[in-house]
């Protein structure tokens, strides 16, 4: 569920710092890249494709990166799966200011859906070159 909170920055501040310490996180191994095709031939899914996304001229998926891969941007991968109770409303605003503010490095965000897991799940890539340390600011994030 989506919300929308009234609160201090102070008061988001102490929320979001409950939310990354409470999420489950994953640091996905390997290096990933996106794939290209034309809007009239999307992709084939297979298992290690962790996203697919479209705009009007050309489908994108998000996989490791192969020999075939080509010269292509390379990302470092890490994702959470958010406690249904939790409210992460403005979590990928703050996740990326931190980053952006300690690291200098922007950031890609795809979210999805499981309800199973109790919603609103994230796929966070970041410059593979940068990868370790984004992973070292979460971890200072989620120990408070």
């Amino acid at each position: 569920m989506v919300s929308v909170s009234v609160e201090t920055p102070r008061q988001t501040e102490e929320r979001l710092r409950h939310v990354i310490a409470q999420a489950d996180l994953v640091a996905h191994e390997g290096v990933w890249c996106f794939e290209e095709f034309p809007a009239d031939e999307p992709p084939v899914l297979t298992g290690d494709t962790l996203a697919v996304v479209r705009d009007d001229e050309s489908w994108s998926r998000l996989v490791p990166l192969t020999s075939e891969s080509g010269d292509v941007e390379r990302f470092g991968i890490f994702s959470f799966h958010f406690p249904g109770e939790l409210d992460n409303s403005g979590f990928v605003g703050w996740l990326a200011g931190e980053l952006k503010t300690r690291l200098g490095t922007g950031v890609f965000v795809i979210c999805g859906s499981n309800r199973s897991r109790g919603g609103v799940y994230d796929y966070w890539g970041c410059p593979i070159k940068l990868f370790d340390a984004a992973i070292e600011v979460v971890q200072e994030l989620r120990a408070g």
